[in-house]
């Protein structure tokens, strides 16, 4: 049945009305959800629960050396979002095996809790977005919260570390087998470099380069890499993506990324420039459908969000300001790639988060 509740217009569809509400109400808690998912992962509030529970508010609190009083609430509201399990009869909370998955164990390849990292860090830029949105300027990358960049390193590096070395590269025309051997490869807007180390751990006998203009995320690329044992044949550089060193590169990588740089076909005509002959360039994307109408789904709805937040205003901030966004598709990447000068492109292989696109001269 449809009420005409206004003075003007179309009249009210009482029943889509309350589907809308019902959404506004989902996101709005879902909003306050995101800092508590961040709170709980810091405070080692999911660990505990994995390693020791069934536990009582009381327990987990004193497990945590947390005040009890604010823990049962958070588990409580955990509960109710479905990132905790409840057992009302010993008033006690615990992880599934699911939930242990996706919320404590970080080497876990749908490890998220670094999704919601990024998001709360990048709300803080909201007085600054607003501005933008008004003079159409953009906001770089350094300008947000530096909770934006160790956020970012935390989604992404789970499923880097499950899919890049076992499926991705094997994917590629005869990679696998130049790296084996011993090839020279670059890494194109690094970030904190966690693909460039996972592949040099993987190949001993290559080295890698990794750039990236965020001086800050480089230095922290150097730690890891000390860390992690490969710093003799990693080096991390602060570099522009359009005119950073070195040529006749065997491989070259873009791990979603090359959508929130201003000039994509300008990097892409470097990259091109400073590949070998017989070089490849891997893109990776987050996945998305050509058509906008094929986007409008979860999935899409969390990418454009993140576009509008991060990755655009990004892109805006430099340098020609392309605005690619991060629900381009395979169909404008392409575009953009082979304009930049490279005569071959192919999706190699996909995920249901990333699309991995193989580009040749």
């Amino acid at each position: 049945m449809t009420t005409d509740t206004r003075t003007a217009g179309d009249p009210i569809d009482e029943a889509k009305l309350d589907e809308l509400m019902e959404t506004a109400l989902v996101d709005f808690g879902a909003t306050f959800h995101a800092a508590l998912v961040v709170i709980g992962d810091e405070l080692g509030l999911y660990a505990a629960l994995a390693d020791e529970g069934p536990l009582t508010s009381g327990e987990l609190a004193e497990a945590t050396d947390t005040a009890e009083r604010y823990v049962r609430e958070w588990l409580r509201s955990q509960a109710a979002g479905g990132y905790v399990t409840y057992d009302p009869d010993g008033n006690r909370y615990h992880l599934s095996p699911e939930q242990a998955f996706v919320l404590a164990d970080e080497d876990s390849s749908v490890f998220i809790p670094g999704a919601f990292q990024t998001s709360s860090a990048a709300i803080r830029s909201e007085p600054r977005l607003v501005e933008a949105f008004r003079t159409g300027e953009g906001v770089g990358w350094h300008e947000h919260d530096d909770g934006v960049f160790h956020g970012v390193e935390r989604f992404f590096r789970p499923g880097y570390a499950a899919e890049l070395v076992s499926d991705w590269i094997p994917a590629l025309d005869g990679v696998a087998e130049t790296l084996e051997d011993g090839g020279r490869a670059i890494d194109v807007g690094c970030g904190h470099g966690a693909p460039t180390i996972i592949m040099a751990e993987a190949y001993p006998n290559s080295t890698f380069v990794g750039v990236d203009y965020h001086e800050a995320s480089i230095d922290v690329a150097r730690e890891r890499a000390e860390a992690a044992g490969v710093a003799d044949r990693v080096s991390f550089e602060v570099a522009n993506a359009k005119e950073y060193d070195g040529t006749d590169y065997d491989f070259a990588t873009a791990f979603d990324c090359l959508h929130d740089m201003g000039d994509p076909v300008g990097v892409a005509a470097h990259v091109a420039e400073t590949l070998a002959d017989d070089g490849i360039w891997m893109v990776v994307e987050p996945y998305a459908e050509d058509r906008v109408e094929d986007n409008l789904n979860p999935r899409g709805r969390a990418y454009y969000s993140a576009s509008t937040m991060l990755c655009t205003p990004n892109s805006l901030s430099q340098e020609v300001g392309y605005g690619l966004g991060a629900q381009a598709g395979e169909a404008k990447l392409r575009e953009v790639v082979t304009e930049g000068g490279f005569s071959r492109f192919r999706r190699a292989t996909e995920t249901p988060f990333d699309m991995v696109f193989e580009a040749k001269p």
